[in-house]
């Protein structure tokens, strides 16, 4: 049995008992994660290709890990400019183990403490005071603006003084 997923704008061919790494996800280590939108589903019976999803079957999956991938170093430069620039990107990921692929209810597993971690959020902004409008600040005022200088003439150069040229007469 396998299913193709859509996740983080990346598609998987994922089976029971897979560990793949995805864009990160929410969640913490131990967490169950549901993902809704597979495209494809096989199994000793067939294949059932969705359009673009197939509604009703879930793959159920257990996070492993939140962590990083690699170092990707990033190098700009441009020939006789002297201009050069290096920098390094680590991307975020999630690593996932898959536990079950099937037609479940199409519910995502909420994992307890983040549901905690909400209901105290919104306690506290009960709790705390109205916080008041920043005053506006004032127009900025615009620079006066220059009259424009009369152009002068441009100055005439002097005629080329012609020089008479004689022939002898013979």
């Amino acid at each position: 049995m396998f299913a193709v997923i859509k996740t983080g704008a990346k598609q998987y061919k994922v089976a029971v008992g897979d560990v793949i790494k995805v864009e990160k996800l929410d969640g913490e280590a131990g967490d169950t994660v549901s993902l809704e939108n597979v495209l494809m589903f096989g199994d000793d019976k067939g294949v059932k290709v969705g359009t673009p999803t197939i509604s009703g079957t879930v793959v159920t999956a257990e996070i492993l890990e939140q962590a990083r991938a690699a170092k990707i170093i990033v190098f700009k430069k441009k020939r006789r400019h002297n201009y050069r620039r290096k920098a390094g990107h680590r991307q975020e990921q999630t690593v996932l183990r898959v536990t079950e692929i099937g037609k479940g209810a199409a519910k995502k597993a909420a994992p307890k403490k983040a549901a905690a971690k909400k209901e105290d959020t919104k306690a506290e902004e009960k709790k705390a005071p109205a916080k008041k409008a920043p005053a506006k600040k004032a127009a900025a005022k615009k620079p006066a603006a220059k009259k424009a200088a009369p152009k002068k003439a441009a100055a005439k150069k002097p005629a080329a003084k012609k020089t008479a040229t004689k022939t002898k007469e013979k």
